[in-house]
């Protein structure tokens, strides 16, 4: 060997193999390097050191430099990164560039940059000061020596004197301020603290059954298993997540509190901070980025404080370390999987495998109504399933209503989007002062536009999707590529005018305007997104009497005065060319039902759909959701679907359709031997120019799992390789 030693990086980029380099310098796992690779520069984090080189030492090159303001990646997130990576197909290299993107670690060095401009001008200001003392010390050590040669008693004394007192205070002065300066200055050093915990449990009051609930899942973690909390809504889930992190904060260990959507972690906030204050910190895209950059910061140096982090899926890539406590609320939510880019992970799995990471590390999964995946571990052993079956304040009898739109249609029972049956109950519930939620699961004014005279659909030119239109902004958007053009009212084939079919959340609102003039409506959904926190706090206070939104209305929200829920359109839910659909739809009806019916009060739940026969409704109706469960895995068992199997679906976009069908062809031609389905064209077969095809792969589920998981990547890769077809394929484990 040369002298030099020789590293693996892990840099940003879809590489199958971690590139080698060369250091004189000394280098740790987890510092931050910068390097050349491919002519571009880029800032990677080392991996292994010390290695043997498999390639020539002279095409080995040396790093540019080690990035000592950026600060060090800590062992666990590299054992995370590298679990994910192996589980979801992808390379480290992506999951990097996900948990530390350009924008993420140019904010780091700004923020070093910063922060060492100002520890320089601390540093010359304690200099200032320290000479200010000398100079003053030096006086007053002369003053003190003629004072010796002067006569008590005389006027030149006196003086001498009162210089002496006055250069005394200042010197005093001079002290506080160094001490001052020292302090800023080792602030400026140390950055953001977090506060060692001081909470009290004395404000939290448990029920008998929250308290055997707590006792089952300590009995849960002391055996080394996660907790499966299966809390009817209402049952005080929260309070006892809030009562097992503030245990957790005791011992000195960290906790990461996760919730699938924005919106829930803005009402959580409130109640999280008045028992955690300066401990609690917040992530999510929802805050500034100053905001979340201020507590990844925090989370790296707590130092002797600790921390409750309440965060989306993102969180989970921040620099933990001692984490003695993960809560996954909403387990069963779809928001937690990631679609795009790599890696297409779970949110909820993958808290699951950084629980493992960090030695003795607790994991709780809570819901209302759990995925069925939860479920099935939870029959085989794999968690330990606690019930909550008890509602805080006493169980409210929540009644259910099917209204068949089809009947209701033939009677001229409908004005509009409401059935007058509705119509009566919304009028009921404001008399008797309660508030009410309405689900419409698609957004817009209306979901689609067709040509009164021709028939043409209104079609976004770069999908094969119908545009929506926003009457808001008189536009006509695709929800699939974000393609808008003004809405004139005549088709652009015939000039015939346009007609809108199938009613969104807007013109809902709209017409709840109209059929209800003396209530305060408001709408909930992605395009009101910016007015997020105020609707729902207005809610909450009361100051809004109807509110209308899309699914986001029926997650976890803690609203006291709602005295009837209503979905429109809901079919919409089971339509969907998907073996979850009716799981999905069962989880949201029954997280909706759950906002009624709250403290003990009198609920109503009404459903307007075509198909009042659907067994999901008849579930719902007989409350009979666990036998329903049951029948859904008794079904997946017998078509040998997830949670009895594994699905990874394939995904070939290419801007020339035979092309794309030509590659998904021979692509699927070298899966021979697996379980496959396709190549097929999904329902949405062009999204932004892209045409698409997909294949579909399941796995048992069995000891031979991960070997042909990596099988998978080793023929796609091979594929990729041989048809020079990069950037075309794209992998998905686990399909939400």
């Amino acid at each position: 060997m040369d002298g030099k030693e020789y590293i693996s990086v892990i840099l940003p980029l879809k590489l199958e193999w971690e590139p080698c380099y060369r250091t004189s310098v000394g280098v740790c796992q987890g510092d931050r390097v910068r390097v050349m690779f491919a002519n571009k520069e880029y800032v990677g984090v080392v991996d292994k050191v010390g290695i043997t080189p498999e390639v020539e030492l002279e095409k080995i090159r040396e790093i540019i430099s080690v990035e000592t303001d950026l600060s060090s990646v800590l062992p666990e997130e590299i054992a995370l990164w590298k679990q994910v990576a192996g589980y979801y197909l992808c390379s480290v290299g992506e999951v990097y560039k996900a948990a530390y993107p350009s924008i993420k670690t140019n904010m780091e060095q700004a923020r070093a940059d910063s922060r060492r401009k100002v520890c320089e001008r601390r540093e010359k200001a304690v200099e200032m000061v320290r000479k200010k003392i000398d100079r003053l010390q030096a006086r007053l050590e002369k003053k003190l020596e003629d004072a010796e040669s002067v006569r008590t008693g005389t006027k030149a004394r006196t003086r001498l004197e009162e210089e002496i007192e006055r250069l005394g205070k200042e010197i005093q002065t001079g002290q506080s301020a160094l001490e001052s300066a020292i302090c800023n200055l080792n602030a400026a050093k140390e950055g953001m603290m977090i506060p060692p915990f001081s909470g009290s449990e004395d404000n939290i009051t448990l029920s008998p059954a929250q308290i055997k609930a707590i006792s089952e899942i300590e009995e849960s973690f002391r055996r080394g298993r996660p907790a499966l909390l299966h809390g009817v809504t209402g049952s005080g889930k929260t309070e006892i997540y809030i009562r097992l992190a503030m245990e957790a904060l005791k011992k000195g260990r960290n906790v990461l509190y996760l919730v699938p959507e924005i919106a829930l972690s803005r009402q959580l906030e409130e109640r999280l901070h008045e028992h955690f204050q300066e401990n609690l910190l917040i992530f999510h895209s929802g805050e500034s980025v100053a905001s979340r950059r201020n507590s990844a910061e925090m989370i790296r140096n707590s130092g002797s404080g600790n921390y409750i982090a309440l965060s989306t899926r993102s969180g989970l890539f921040l620099p933990h370390h001692d984490l003695g406590l993960i809560i996954v609320d909403e387990e069963h939510d779809s928001s937690y999987k990631q679609d795009s880019p790599a890696p297409r992970y779970n949110g909820r799995d993958t808290a699951l495998l950084m629980s493992r990471i960090h030695q003795g590390c607790n994991i709780i999964l809570g819901s209302a109504t759990p995925s069925l995946e939860a479920v099935y571990n939870a029959s085989t052993g794999k968690y330990s399933l606690v019930r909550l079956t008890e509602k805080y304040h006493g169980e409210g009898d929540i009644e259910v209503e099917i209204v068949d739109t089809k009947a209701e249609r033939r009677k001229r029972g409908m004005a509009g989007s409401f059935s007058r049956k509705l119509i009566d109950r919304i009028r009921t519930t404001l008399q008797e002062g309660g508030q009410i939620l309405i689900l419409r699961s698609r957004r817009a004014w209306s979901t689609s536009l067709q040509c009164e005279d021709c028939g043409e659909i209104a079609r976004c030119p770069h999908c094969n999707v119908s545009l929506s239109l926003h009457r808001d902004k008189d536009t006509m958007i695709c929800h699939y590529c974000g393609y808008s053009a003004a809405y004139t009212g005549h088709c652009v084939k015939c000039s015939g005018p346009l007609n809108g079919i199938g009613a969104g959340t807007q013109k809902i609102e709209e017409e709840a305007g109209r059929l209800f003039p003396d209530a305060v409506v408001a709408r909930l959904d992605s395009d009101s997104s910016q007015e997020q926190k105020k609707i729902i706090s207005d809610f909450a206070k009361g100051e809004i009497n109807i509110l209308i939104g899309t699914q986001i209305i029926g997650k976890g929200f803690d609203f006291s005065n709602i005295g009837l829920v209503a979905v429109i359109a809901a079919d919409a839910m089971l339509s969907i060319h998907d073996f979850r659909a009716d799981e999905k739809a069962l989880h949201l009806l029954e997280q909706f039902r759950g906002r009624c019916g709250r403290r003990g009060k009198k609920g109503m739940f009404m459903i307007q759909t075509s198909q009042p026969e659907h067994p999901v409704y008849d579930s719902l109706k007989n409350m009979a959701g666990e036998d329903f469960t049951k029948s859904l895995l008794a079904e997946r068992q017998d078509f040998g679907f997830p949670p009895y199997s594994r699905i990874i679906e394939i995904t070939i976009r290419d801007r020339f359709e035979d092309r794309a069908g030509r590659m998904a062809l021979w692509l699927a031609e070298r899966f021979a031997g697996f379980n496959i389905t396709g190549p097929y064209k999904p329902s949405v077969d062009r999204i932004a120019d892209q045409h698409i095809q997909k294949i579909r792969i399941c796995l048992p589920k069995d000891r031979t799992l991960m070997e042909k998981k990596r099988r998978i990547r080793e023929i796609i890769s091979g594929f990729e390789k041989s048809k020079k077809y990069d950037d075309h394929i794209t992998v998905d484990v686990d399909p939400a």
